[in-house]
């Protein structure tokens, strides 16, 4: 599934989406990987930091999984998708509940529709350890999430496209780690 196939990965220049972005080039036969954010300033960065053999790979897409109208276009012709995109930061979470509430609720909607509609192959959502008991509204928003990625497997029905949802805890070095680089 990994040879010749084309990616979207939302949230792709956070600390994971980064990391797998390498993956992809340098392990597997990825035909086109579509890096998918809404911080232009990182994709610059992103595709700079990127030996220029990967370049014709890569296509870089300024987006918001909020906005289903951009995230539709980002997903033509898409393969797999990795949704990775959230607001994770706990206190801004609390701060601006339908910020969260936008991004990681709505969002997963936008992706679990858009993919069915664009019949994508695999739709991989990144989940929280703090969805498993939340006791803020950033795990109560990415258990949400999860329950919308797991139901849209009935909700496809005959359609080739299948979800999942996969766990993640905090990474040593990533934005927000209690250890950080």
């Amino acid at each position: 599934m990994l040879k010749n196939s084309n990616y979207l990965i939302t949230g792709a220049t956070g600390s994971f989406g980064k990391k797998f972005v390498d993956f992809l080039l340098k392990k597997t036969k990825a035909k086109r990987i579509i890096i998918f954010s809404r911080d232009e300033h990182k994709q610059f960065n992103m595709l700079n930091e990127m030996p220029k053999k990967y370049h014709e790979r890569l296509r870089f897409f300024i987006g918001d999984v909020r906005d289903s109208e951009r995230l539709n276009m980002a997903m033509s012709n898409v393969d797999i998708v990795v949704h990775a995109a959230a607001m994770k930061i706990v206190n801004t979470a609390e701060y601006d509940p339908f910020e969260c509430v936008k991004t990681n609720i709505i969002g997963a909607q936008n992706v679990v529709a858009l993919s069915l509609n664009n019949n994508v192959k695999k739709v991989i959502a990144l989940s929280t350890d703090k969805a498993c008991n939340p006791v803020n509204l950033y795990g109560a928003t990415k258990l949400v999430s999860d329950k919308i990625f797991v139901a849209a497997n009935h909700l496809a029905g005959n359609k080739p496209t299948r979800f999942a949802s996969v766990r993640y805890g905090n990474v040593l070095g990533s934005r927000g780690s209690v250890m950080e680089d």
